[in-house]
């Protein structure tokens, strides 16, 4: 059988889908007030969202179809690019300064973010360099260094946009690449701590990232101010019950709950499916995620796995910070929530990577039934 006549992991792609569709469907509702009030068209946001949709779709199908292997070749080559972005939008004049962070590049009345193609790109060469290894990892400065060295220069970079929120995703990403093969424990468990060490030097030399930390602790000490907008996402949640408002019946995204249909979609599924919705959308993603460690364990070569398991770390880091934030289990950090919020590059990304998963299941050589 041939790799076009091979099935792709058709439960992957179908909670893909629809979380795909349920993401346009809550970005409309939560959008809808503040599309009206910023732009007179309360599908404003919607609309932009279903052409990032398309476009992701093709993308994903494109994927889906370029046997995984090919792109081995490319891997230095997106990895070059994606540091050369990230050195582009910190130019004065060429990078977009969005909430305080310079972290897009705009091309009209679109931006990109090259912050979200370094991720791939990076999961695609540390896949390309790691299944190449061996027992090179099990060596620090041989095997373990370089491509920590290489996720830190990315992170370095990001964050003087700054961007906290993906950088954390970027770590965390190499360190299941890291993990996956087969790197020494105790490594791993110096660099956990190092981690710790550096995320709290980061806090103490930026009074905004203190501020944070302090709205985490204590919403309510200052509610109007740094508290302000997890308070409103946890009254939202709240209010929504167990099956909630009902959909388009939001009260917070009356310009309650600012820029809901981002960082903070979660809180608006919440408040109108209720606990049941949140929750089954936690299921959903929790599926995406046990389907690329399938198609991981699964894969027919050891970059087919890294590349897997870079993809669904990526996946379930992300969505486990979004949530965390939401919910106030962790403090804001400010990502988005995958294949839901609002927003073309990491939408496009999102879908792309998922292509990348199908191709990889198309070829995985899972144990009968």
């Amino acid at each position: 059988m041939t790799l076009s006549q091979r099935r792709p992991d058709f439960v992957l792609l179908a909670v893909t889908l629809f979380l795909l569709v349920l993401g346009v469907v809550m970005v409309h509702s939560a959008s809808s007030a503040l599309s009206l009030k910023t732009f007179g068209d309360a599908y404003y946001f919607a609309k932009r969202q279903v052409l990032w949709a398309c476009l992701g779709l093709v993308l994903m199908y494109l994927a889906s179809r370029y046997d995984y292997h090919r792109l081995r070749r490319f891997a230095p080559g997106f990895l070059v690019v994606s540091f050369a972005l990230l050195v582009l939008v910190l130019i004065p004049g060429v990078g977009r300064n969005v909430n305080g962070s310079q972290a897009w590049i705009g091309i009209g009345s679109f931006g990109v973010q090259p912050s979200e193609f370094m991720k791939l790109a990076l999961i695609l060469f540390l896949a390309h360099y790691l299944a190449d290894s061996g027992d090179r990892m099990r060596s620090f400065t041989r095997g373990f260094l370089p491509p920590l060295l290489l996720a830190l220069t990315a992170v370095g970079l990001i964050m003087l946009e700054p961007d906290l929120g993906q950088s954390v995703v970027i770590m965390g990403v190499a360190v299941v690449l890291l993990f996956t093969a087969g790197a020494n424990l105790q490594h791993l468990l110096l660099l956990f701590g190092a981690g710790v060490a550096g995320f709290a030097a980061m806090v103490a030399m930026a009074p905004y990232r203190m501020a944070r930390i302090t709205a985490f602790l204590n919403p309510w000490a200052d509610p109007l101010g740094k508290g302000y907008q997890i308070i409103q996402s946890l009254y939202a949640l709240g209010s929504g019950g167990l099956l909630g408002l009902g959909l388009g019946q939001s009260r917070q995204k009356y310009l309650y709950l600012p820029e809901p249909q981002t960082d903070f979609v979660y809180s608006i599924i919440g408040e109108e499916l209720g606990f049941l919705g949140a929750a089954a959308v936690l299921v959903l993603l929790a599926v995406i995620v046990w389907r690329g460690l399938r198609t991981a364990l699964y894969a027919p070569d050891e970059f087919g796995s890294l590349l897997a398991a870079g993809i669904t770390g990526m996946i379930g880091i992300q969505a486990l910070i979004n949530i965390g934030v939401v919910t106030g289990s962790i403090p804001a950090t400010g990502v988005t929530l995958p294949f839901i919020s609002y927003g073309g590059s990491s939408l496009t990304l999102m879908l792309t990577s998922v292509g990348v998963l199908l191709n990889i299941s198309r070829q995985a050589v899972f144990p009968a039934r």
